[in-house]
């Protein structure tokens, strides 16, 4: 169903049609996921461990804005799956980091290639004009997720 154009006049329609596009987008991707058993709390995990490299499960549960017990459940299924691994903190006896393996990276890999492709080939499907007015829109989605 396309969007009403008179809707996307008001910031409020537009907030609400870009919204319900980017969660209908968000699910689609989530589903082109290459074949795993991690749920998407796991996945969000591991991915958010291979942005900030070796961190602390409390600084992960604060990244991820969940409770650190939580982390701490979520951290031993993966580590139990072998895609992450712990280390003594270097500087802090008392702490541990938390880090990806070769499996995790060669996982998050994986997942972002099927990820990719599935968009690429979506991309394709749409008129040059689409192309050129999506390219112009990606900095300013980018620059929304940062606010």
């Amino acid at each position: 169903m396309l969007m009403n154009p008179e809707n996307l006049r008001s910031d409020a329609g537009l907030a609400a049609a870009l919204r319900v596009s980017l969660a209908r987008l968000t699910r689609r991707l989530r589903r082109q996921a290459a074949h795993h058993s991690l749920t998407p709390t796991q996945f969000a995990t591991l991915s958010a461990v291979g942005r900030h490299g070796a961190i602390t499960p409390g600084e992960l549960a604060e990244h991820e804005k969940v409770q650190p017990p939580s982390m701490t459940r979520v951290i031993a299924k993966l580590v139990e799956r072998g895609v992450l691994e712990r280390r003594p903190h270097p500087t802090d006896r008392r702490q541990v980091t938390v880090s990806l393996t070769d499996q995790g990276a060669v996982l998050l890999k994986e997942e972002r290639l099927a990820k990719e492709a599935w968009l690429a080939q979506r991309i394709r499907e749409l008129t040059p004009e689409e192309r050129t007015t999506l390219r112009a829109a990606a900095p300013i989605l980018e620059k929304l997720s940062k606010m």
